[in-house]
């Protein structure tokens, strides 16, 4: 397959690249850093340099690239991941105004499919109250799904987990306050967040290149849901740190608020229809398992 990765040079983006390279596609990524090119071919693909909210670019880019296949990755989050409502505002926009630009783009090469990864934190709902992201999460949902509806190219969309593991920089941010102890837990936490280690992510989204049917979508997650107490003590004991300090709960929600209404998240999903669907199972079902293997690996 010829593969178009829109945000190659992300979180997901970089080791989507260099899976779909392994498994043999041919792939063209996008970044909007030209510093950032030649760490791309290193992986084995082309890179093209383009910002996604400047439609005639893109159009180019695509045209340039002729693909088979988009897979649409475009965020715009801080490295520690998003600590406040103003950090998601530049990702709201790539999720309504890229969005557009990308599909109208592939469309017009006549792509067979256009995968987007969106996020089930806030797919469909809006439990922290962030009413933007949510909007835009169902703007860009929306769109790749009426695009099958009128015939104009097979989308998927995949509901990503919270990501965690090795190479994902908000990952490396909580390592950090949890070796200073600097990151508390909260009594009585009963939240239930959905996550996947990003190795998981990566491989659910090459098998959904060809295995999901068109207009599908998934919740990619593992298989059980955690807490940030449960998130936090596991890192803890695998980084070889102190227990986290505990601390009521009002206040986090004084001190961060954004941040108490994400952790406080009940949102247990299912990824059965994926396991079905893709054939795919993921390799780290918990995040007990997710966090001894990236402690493993970085020994």
């Amino acid at each position: 397959m010829n593969v178009f990765v829109a945000g190659g040079s992300g979180t997901i983006g970089i080791p989507l690249v260099r899976a779909l390279v392994t498994a043999g596609h041919q792939v063209t990524a996008l970044t909007r850093s030209r510093g950032k090119r030649e760490m791309l071919e290193a992986l084995g693909a082309s890179a093209t340099v383009a910002d996604a909210l400047d439609r005639d670019a893109l159009v180019a880019a695509v045209a340039a690239a002729n693909p088979t296949h988009v897979i649409h990755q475009l965020t715009a989050l801080p490295k520690e991941g998003p600590r406040r409502t103003s950090d998601i505002e530049a990702t709201n926009r790539l999720r309504i105004d890229g969005t557009r630009n990308l599909l109208q783009a592939a469309i017009g090469v006549h792509v067979r499919r256009f995968i987007v990864g969106s996020f089930a934190v806030l797919a469909g709902r809006d439990p922290v109250g962030a009413d933007a992201a949510a909007a835009a999460i169902r703007s860009m949902e929306n769109q790749v799904l009426d695009a099958t509806r009128e015939r104009l190219t097979e989308s998927v969309v995949l509901r990503y987990g919270m990501f965690y593991g090795p190479g994902v920089p908000s990952t490396a941010a909580l390592v950090e306050l949890v070796r200073k102890r600097r990151l508390p837990v909260v009594h009585g936490d009963t939240g239930q967040l959905p996550l996947i280690h990003i190795d998981d992510a990566v491989s659910a989204t090459v098998l959904a290149l060809d295995a999901a049917p068109g207009g599908s979508t998934y919740e990619i997650v593992d298989d059980h849901p955690a807490s940030m107490t449960e998130i936090v003590t596991t890192l803890a004991k695998y980084a070889g740190s102190a227990p986290p300090r505990r601390v009521p709960a009002w206040l986090p929600r004084l001190v961060a608020p954004y941040m108490a209404r994400v952790t406080a998240i009940r949102l247990p999903l299912s990824n059965a229809r994926a396991k079905a669907d893709l054939g795919w199972t993921p390799k780290y079902p918990t995040i007990e398992q997710g966090v001894a293997q990236m402690f493993r690996r970085a020994a």
